[in-house]
């Protein structure tokens, strides 16, 4: 199985959203998605690599997004969440990049666990239905799965 669990394989995440128009919006001028397959009711898009799908659902906005949250150095991260582990310099682009695009952070860009193992960089934000996404990245990418 250790054959199998080495490779990196795209992952496929279906989510729900009220608005695709506001969605397709979000995914693709704000976080630089590429829309593949649509219909009226769902959006295919390529998250870095990984197949994620907005699928239309009446009322997601009106519902609580979480299942709750955990604390992780010093902030709540919203329970669920997805996102991309990215490069260091690239994140950071990245981070300025949402700024410019006015989005609200959850939890603003910063580096938790400082100078312990896992030092990572990170955010998180919402999408227009209230999903939450977090972006990271590691100065030492063989940090990503330390103990």
């Amino acid at each position: 199985m250790s054959e199998l669990t080495s490779k990196i394989y795209p992952f496929h995440l279906a989510f729900p959203v009220d608005d695709l128009v506001a969605t397709r919006e979000f995914y693709v001028n704000v976080l630089g998605c590429r829309e593949g397959r649509s219909s009226d009711h769902w959006i295919d898009f390529d998250l870095w690599g990984h197949q994620i799908v907005a699928h239309q659902v009446a009322g997601v906005s009106d519902e609580p997004a979480d299942a709750g949250a955990n604390g992780v150095d010093g902030h709540e991260v919203p329970v669920p969440h997805f996102g991309v582990v990215m490069d260091w310099e690239h994140w950071h682009e990245f981070a300025t990049h949402l700024k410019s695009h006015g989005v609200a952070f959850e939890i603003e860009p910063h580096v938790r666990f400082a100078g312990q193992v896992g030092e990572q960089a990170t955010m998180f934000f919402r999408d227009p239905s209230g999903n939450a996404l977090e972006f990271k990245a590691f100065q030492d990418p063989s940090q990503l799965f330390a103990s």
